[in-house]
C-alpha cells in the first residue's frame, strides 16, 4: 500500500514478492523512524530538558524494549501483506483507489479521510473492547499489554493474531468506498505517527489543548496511557466517540493537571482485564 504513491504513472512491481519486501521495508522502516525519533527526544534526554509531561514515574525495562521491538518488526510483515493484494487488484481496477483528484473534487478528499478514520475508529473500539474479554486477551491481546508503561516501540508490539484482526480493515474499506491515493498515505502515516505519539509514555501536548475541544474530542497519550494502566476504559484509537458514548472513557478526573481543584484517582489504579 505505501508504493501507491510512486505508481500513480502506473509503474507496477513486477512481482509480487518484490511488491511484498519493499512494503515492509517501508513499513518497518517508518515505524523505526517515528519510535526512535520520540523515544530520543523523550526517553533518553535529560529529563529537565523534556518539556513534555512524563504521564508515570514507571521506566520499562531494556528487555521488554527489544521484545516490543520484535513484536512490532513481525507485525510490519503482516500490514505489508495487504497492500499486495490492493495493487494486484488495483492493476485491474478491482479498487476505489483514484489518482485525479477531480474525479471525485476536494470535498470529497477531505471528507473520504474523515470517514475512513471514523470507520476504522470504530472497528478498532470494538474489536479492541472484545479482546479484553478474558479468553481472548490471552490468546490475541496480552503481548501489547506487557507494555504496562508504554513506550514509542509499543506502537506495533502485537502478537501477530492481533495484527492479523487490525490490518485488513482499511484495505477493505478501498474496496467498497473511492478514496484517492493520496488520501490514503496520509491515513496510513498518521496510523503509525499517532500510535506512536500515543504510546510514548509523555503527554506532548499542552495542558489548554486537553481541557479544551480537541482534548475533549481525539486521543492522546494521556488518554491512552489509562488503558495500559487500567484495562477497562479508553479503548478508541483516534476518537473519545465511542468511548465516551459507551462509558469507557476515562481522562479529565484521572490527572491532577487536568482537574487541579479534585482529588484524583492514582495512575496505577487497574480495573481488571474484562469490560
Amino acid at each position: 500500500m505505501e508504493m501507491l504513491a510512486a505508481m500513480q504513472e502506473g509503474m507496477m512491481l513486477e512481482s509480487p514478492l518484490v511488491t511484498f519486501l519493499a512494503l515492509y521495508l517501508i513499513v518497518a522502516v517508518r515505524y523505526l523512524v517515528f519510535a526512535g525519533v520520540f523515544h530520543l527526544a523523550l526517553w533518553q534526554r535529560d529529563p529537565q530538558k523534556v518539556r513534555a509531561r512524563k504521564l508515570t514515574a514507571q521506566r520499562p525495562s531494556k528487555d521488554l524494549v527489544r521484545s516490543e521491538v520484535r513484536w512490532s518488526l513481525l507485525a510490519s510483515l503482516i500490514y505489508a501483506f495487504p497492500g499486495v493484494l490492493i495493487l494486484e487488484a488495483w492493476k485491474t481496477g478491482g479498487t476505489g483507489l483514484y489518482t485525479d483528484v477531480n474525479e471525485y473534487g476536494w470535498l470529497y478528499f477531505f471528507a473520504s479521510i474523515l470517514l475512513y478514520l471514523f470507520l476504522h475508529d470504530t472497528y478498532f473500539y470494538w474489536t479492541h473492547r472484545l479482546m479484553h474479554r478474558p479468553r481472548l486477551f490471552r490468546l490475541l491481546h496480552k503481548v501489547h499489554h506487557e507494555s504496562r508503561q508504554p513506550t514509542p516501540w509499543t506502537a506495533f508490539s502485537f502478537h501477530p493474531y492481533e495484527s492479523i484482526v487490525g490490518a485488513f480493515v482499511i484495505p477493505a474499506l478501498v474496496f467498497v468506498i473511492p478514496l484517492h491515493v493520496g488520501a490514503l498515505l496520509f491515513i496510513l502515516t498518521l496510523m503509525t505517527l499517532s500510535s506512536v505519539i500515543n504510546h510514548c509514555g509523555f503527554e506532548i501536548l499542552p495542558d489548554w489543548w486537553l481541557r479544551g475541544f480537541p482534548g475533549r474530542s481525539v486521543i492522546t497519550a494521556a488518554h491512552h496511557n489509562l488503558h495500559h494502566q487500567r484495562y477497562a476504559c479508553n479503548y478508541g484509537l483516534y476518537f473519545r466517540f465511542w468511548d465516551k458514548l459507551m462509558g469507557t472513557d476515562a481522562l479529565e478526573t484521572a490527572y491532577d493537571f487536568l482537574t487541579p481543584s479534585a482529588v484524583s484517582r492514582p495512575v496505577s489504579e487497574t480495573a481488571g482485564r474484562s469490560d
